[in-house]
């Protein structure tokens, strides 16, 4: 991605989920986190149901536990406020190992907030590990999302890598002068390298631009590689994953188990 130093979300891989036609992985996703989304906050077991699945397609595209966990770190800020919910919100509250008060209600928008946004990261990780950006924007293309769209974030993903070893030079330069502002009374001089790292950023996009235009680029990236054919069974095979995540949610919404 570029001529930075951006680490490459994709695990190599040879698998049955690598080898899904990318629009077919996208739908699935989707589809997987509406269900998500869907599911009350007190079915404990429904949740306990997609991480289920979540695993199993998982342990089918040889994504190990190591190249997760460290990308779930992102999490975190969330994490960090949903601690605070069983504490400041209002209405019935018990009383936890005789120490401290927390509320029923805020306890359980915290676990609510926690573990949908877990298994909603969790499968977008599944998905950008086993599917390229490339790869992810044509997916996107043959859903019908408009090709001005995919072609800026295509260009948007190729230009960050550009973005960041431009940074990461400015940094250098401006520590061999012997200044590296940290601390919040040097707010100054950290907006003054934003903004001239946005000027030649502007600058630079309007060279890559032009240099484009002269080799012929009309609006989209030309195809190395076909995408493998989205059959019918495949389509089965992946929306499988949410079709049984959204009768898990429908059956708990509906109640049962009692």
């Amino acid at each position: 991605m570029g001529a930075g130093h951006l680490v490459p979300l994709t695990v190599p891989g040879p698998s049955p989920v690598h080898a899904a036609p990318p629009q077919v992985k996208v739908a699935a996703a989707l589809l997987f986190v509406v269900a998500v989304v869907c599911t009350p906050r007190q079915a404990v077991w429904a949740f306990g149901v997609h991480a289920a699945l979540l695993a199993a397609v998982a342990v089918l595209a040889r994504v190990p536990a190591r190249a997760l966990l460290p990308r779930l770190v992102i999490e975190v800020p969330f994490l960090a406020f949903a601690l605070f919910l069983p504490f400041i919100a209002r209405g019935e509250r018990v009383e936890v190992l005789g120490l401290v008060s927390v509320s029923v209600d805020g306890s359980w928008a915290a676990w609510n907030i926690l573990v949908k946004g877990l298994l909603g990261l969790t499968a977008s990780l599944l998905l950008v590990a086993t599917t390229s950006a490339d790869d992810l924007l044509r997916g996107l293309e043959k859903l019908g999302v408009p090709s001005v769209i995919t072609a800026i974030a295509g260009s948007m993903l190729r230009y960050l890598g550009v973005i960041d070893g431009q940074m990461r030079r400015m940094q250098v330069a401006r520590i061999s002068r012997g200044h590296d502002p940290r601390w919040f009374w040097q707010a100054r001089a950290v907006a003054s390298t934003i903004g001239a790292l946005f000027v030649r950023t502007f600058e630079r996009g309007e060279r890559v631009h032009l240099a484009m235009v002269s080799r012929g680029y009309t609006g989209s990236m030309p195809t190395i590689r076909p995408l493998p054919p989205a059959t019918a069974a495949g389509w089965a095979a992946a929306l499988a994953v949410p079709a049984i995540a959204s009768l898990a949610a429908a059956s708990a919404a509906a109640g049962w188990p009692t």
